[in-house]
């Protein structure tokens, strides 16, 4: 994790020296800046990790990267969406835009008011708590706080006078705390003049300049109030800047005081190194970087009741988790991690979450069925363990035979699902069960029945999943969805569920891209016809027909359709409730988020907690991956009922980008329907189809909370939040939860007038033992009196032990042995190192960055009771350089360099490296800027 890690956070932390408003001109967004370094430093983080491992890397060359181009090039050959990467981007730059609006008047969340200090703490804590996440690989509170950093350290170049100081260069400083950011006005010294006829360009003050002072300019809404003789921020929200001195320095768009584009960034492009200085990175911290970014494949994750009787349900569980595991190793499909969680009565867990196929392996092989007594079992914990944990968009298979005891879970685990978008499948061994055993009490109790898994099935359908009731003997029949499920690049065509049961007609279009069509119906006493393309049809009597094979078990009717392109029909008859599902494998996929569109600009938007608004109109931003031809051509909130569909207007916003308005969102919850063409013509062949999996509610309640910082071990956390009614008045029900235990007071209930708002908070506390880079996803829930309308807000948030330590590890070569000759392939050379890391929090790995050789690590004491570690490399007179990487405990990084060549050729210094990765993403951003 060390060097490869701190190398991306470096490269997406010095961004282009650009305008960031949408409003005016050419100027881009803070979003488009961090979208675009993503991509650029994933591509370069891809490719030395290729150069690493001995492979070729097809870097993407010519116009503007997209997450399409870089997926392929990061993983060559593979057929995989791209949808978990562009999430990942767009998280990270939703995190990034939403700084404006909770720290709006924060000074040193913008580098405003010359808090300088304050601005860098931020970067470097933001810095400190990713590495920490990361170590403990809880991606996604990760790339929250990298797109809130990325968004300080932007504004550093658009707030402050660096540019105008004349540098050429990105303030490294920013980033270490231990270094002088520069030589910084003082409170008293004047560094602005009043701006002349509305001409701001030479406002700041000459002596400011030639002396090399740092300054930004102050900024106030409600107060003119500003420190004399001092900058400020500038245009018309400002009202410092009415203020003498007048004007402002800011560079936020090209209609700014100071927004025109400096000329000397056209030198940098001149600059741009050639791909021979890459940076080579160690193979082992390959899984780490990609991972972070949602470049990932699927992860395989099991839900599964450990309590009596469940013995040959855990037996199918091991066989079909390590037939996956076995068949897919080595292939595109591989799980790109593994997910386990036994749940009983009353305990629950432990999870695993682990990379290691063998690990996994190991855990699911010593689960046993033991205890549980009553009937009814942990279940809806054990799958909220699994939500917490899970990437997003996760598939979760539950395995029980037993209702739930837990059910006051219910609402927290329709917040979470929707939240993470994760599908959950439930298959449940009751079907016709009369198998009865006796509780600690001697009571005999009988297993659930099949009307126990009403729940279950809500819980199913609200994610997009299934419930599936067999029997235990026809289990093992039933988990052909889990292998099917657990391939690279599923997407679903369509999902339907009628409750109650009628007679309907659906269609659904097959595109080119689609492969491994299958079509799911779950329900009882129902049949249907299918119609292809060409007019062909089939019906559910013929097991084995022209359009495809069907396979029944339990509740559950499999049809594998023969791919044809088209229009296709299904018909269903039924008087019970059933669910449709059509999935394929493609590339096409979308994503979605609910997002308010900042001051109706249409190109700045932040993300929406919780659900949109009943009645109100509402904004999505979509997004549709994999390929570079796609259109939207329409978008649609379904009603899961189908009796309404409500239409939308499309904004494109560029590369796959739409913003989506839809003037009245549906009382009813509802899934997003998406249609479109791959090409340039529109006609039926080249129709594409994509639904959402995840239900859709909306609310006439409003829920916010904000958590501002991370977790200190020991030290009590404050999350206020505030709820907003639109209904009637009275005592709303609050429910807090935290997955660690760390909640130790929260409100049960506030008092809200029709119309009114009322706060309150949740104090957290982790204990002085919690592991530094710990995740704690916290749900707050606020619900009617009624019961019939609710909210909710999902926080992750981070525990961090103070930072102290800002040294790096040192790495002192002690002697180096050699009997090289002309012959290199017959003589090696040795070199010893010694590395410490003094006081500091202690060297955790020492890897080799460069070099071909074998090395060795031993640990003694040294003097004063410091740790030094003591490296032994070896190798071929042929591999005649050699760069040892030592990392410490929260993430400094020290490096020791050496070559036996008779004229050695240095690697690139960290300075260097530094300036590499500007350059590359500064090209980037220029390009962008001038298209």
């Amino acid at each position: 994790m060390g060097w490869t890690l701190h190398v991306l956070l470096l490269g997406l932390l010095l961004p282009g020296l650009q305008a960031f408003n949408p409003l005016l001109g050419n100027s881009i967004t803070h979003q488009k800046i961090t979208e675009m370094a993503i991509l650029r430093k994933t591509a370069e983080v891809c490719r030395a990790l290729a150069v690493a491992e001995g492979r070729d890397f097809p870097f993407p060359t010519g116009g503007r990267l997209s997450a399409s181009i870089v997926q392929r090039a990061c993983s060559p050959g593979s057929l995989g969406s791209t949808v978990n990467f562009k999430a990942s981007i767009i998280t990270m730059y939703l995190s990034n835009a939403a700084v404006d609006i909770i720290y709006l008047l924060s000074d040193r969340h913008h580098f405003d008011g010359e808090e300088f200090r304050g601005g860098r703490a931020l970067i470097t804590d933001g810095m400190a708590s990713i590495k920490a996440n990361v170590r403990q690989e809880n991606f996604i509170s990760a790339r929250v706080t990298l797109g809130k950093i990325c968004h300080t350290l932007q504004d550093f170049y658009s707030h402050s006078n660096w540019i105008e100081l004349g540098k050429k260069h990105p303030n490294t400083n920013l980033i270490r705390p231990d270094e002088s950011i520069g030589n910084i006005a003082d409170k008293d010294t004047p560094t602005c003049r009043s701006c002349i006829g509305g001409d701001c360009r030479d406002n700041i003050l000459p002596e400011i300049i030639s002396e090399g002072k740092i300054t930004s300019g102050y900024f106030g809404i409600f107060s003119s109030s500003k420190p004399a003789g001092k900058c400020s921020h500038g245009g018309l929200a400002d009202r410092t800047s009415r203020r003498d001195p007048t004007g402002g320095i800011n560079k936020d768009d090209e209609g700014a005081d100071h927004g025109q584009l400096p000329p000397f960034v056209h030198e940098l492009v001149t600059l741009t190194p050639p791909p021979s200085l890459s940076l080579s990175l160690p193979p082992s911290l390959s899984p780490l970087v990609p991972r972070l970014m949602g470049i990932t494949r699927s992860v395989l994750c099991f839900v599964i009741d450990t309590t009596d009787g469940m013995a040959d349900d855990i037996v199918e569980a091991k066989r079909v988790a390590f037939s996956i595991i076995d068949s897919k190793k080595g292939t595109e499909d591989e799980p790109s991690s593994y997910i386990l969680v036994p749940f009983n009565d009353p305990g629950v867990g432990p999870l695993t979450r682990t990379s290691s196929s063998d690990i996994f392996k190991q855990r699911i092989n010593a689960l046993i069925a033991t205890g549980g007594g009553d009937e009814p079992e942990m279940s809806l914990s054990g799958l909220l363990l699994a939500l917490n944990s899970a990437p997003a968009s996760s598939e979760i298979f539950v395995f029980t035979d037993a209702s739930a005891k837990d059910v006051h879970l219910r609402s927290t685990v329709i917040a979470l699902i929707e939240s993470t978008k994760s599908v959950v499948n439930f298959l449940l061994t009751n079907a016709l069960s009369a198998r009865r055993r006796r509780d600690s009490n001697g009571n005999v109790s009988t297993r659930m029945s099949p009307l126990g898994n009403q729940l279950y099935q809500e819980l199913s359908e609200a994610s997009g999943g299934q419930a599936i009731v067999v029997t235990k003997d026809t289990l093992p029949q039933a988990t052909d969805i889990i292998v099917d499920s657990s391939t690279t690049g599923l997407v679903t065509v369509l999902q339907v569920v009628r409750n109650p049961g009628r007679t309907d007609n659906f269609s659904f279009t097959v595109d080119a891209s689609l492969r491994n069509i299958t079509t799911y119906l779950t329900g009882s006493s129902l049949t249907f016809s299918l119609i292809s393309p060409s007019g062909v049809s089939q019906s559910s009597s013929a097991s084995d027909g022209p359009l495809g094979t069907i396979k029944v078990v339990g509740n559950l009717h499999t049809i594998r359709l023969d791919t044809q392109t088209g229009l296709w029909e299904i018909r269903v008859t039924s008087t019970q409730p059933y669910t449709l599902k059509v999935t394929g494998r493609s590339s096409i996929d979308f994503v979605y988020n609910i997002v308010e569109d900042l001051e109706g600009s249409g190109s700045d938007f932040t993300l929406k907690e919780g659900r949109l608004q009943a009645g109100g109109n509402g904004t999505l931003l979509l997004s549709v991956v994999g390929g570079d031809s796609l259109t939207v051509t329409e978008v649609s909130l379904v009603e899961v009922s189908g009796l309404r569909v409500e239409n939308s207007t499309l904004k494109p916003l560029g590369e796959g980008d739409y913003l989506v308005s839809v003037e009245k969102v549906p009382d009813e919850s509802f899934v997003i329907l998406l249609k479109g063409v791959d090409g340039m013509l529109r006609s039926p062949q080249n129709s594409f189809q994509r639904q959402s999996n995840t239900q859709l509610r909306a609310s006439t309640l409003t829920l916010t909370a904000l958590a501002n910082g991370t977790m200190e071990p020991g030290v009590q956390f404050t999350v206020p939040f505030t709820v907003w009614s639109n209904g009637t008045a009275g005592h709303y029900t609050i429910r807090s939860r935290d997955d660690r235990g760390f909640i130790t007071s929260a409100p049960s209930s506030l008092p809200l007038d029709s119309g009114g708002s009322a706060q309150g908070s949740v104090q957290l506390e982790a204990p002085g033992s919690t592991s530094s880079g710990t995740d704690v996803t916290l749900t707050i829930e606020a619900e009617s009196p009624s019961g019939g309308n609710s909210n909710y807000v999902v926080l992750r948030l981070t525990v961090l032990n103070q930072v102290t330590d800002f040294s790096r590890p040192v790495c002192q070569v002690e002697s180096v042995s050699s009997n090289c000759s002309m012959n290199c392939s017959e003589s090696r050379w040795e070199l010893s190192a010694s590395l410490t890391d003094g006081n500091g929090t202690g060297i955790q790995t020492v890897s080799l960055r460069l070099g071909d050789g074998t090395l060795d690590t031993t640990t003694s004491l040294g003097e004063g009771g410091i740790n030094i570690t003591f490296a032994t490399y070896n190798a071929s007179c042929c591999s005649p350089n050699v760069e040892l990487v030592a990392v410490d405990a929260v993430g400094n990084v020290g490096t020791c360099f050496h070559s036996i060549r008779a004229t050695p050729t240095p690697a690139p210094s960290s300075a260097t490296a530094l300036r590499v990765l500007l350059l590359l993403i500064s090209t980037a951003l220029l390009s962008a800027f001038q298209a």
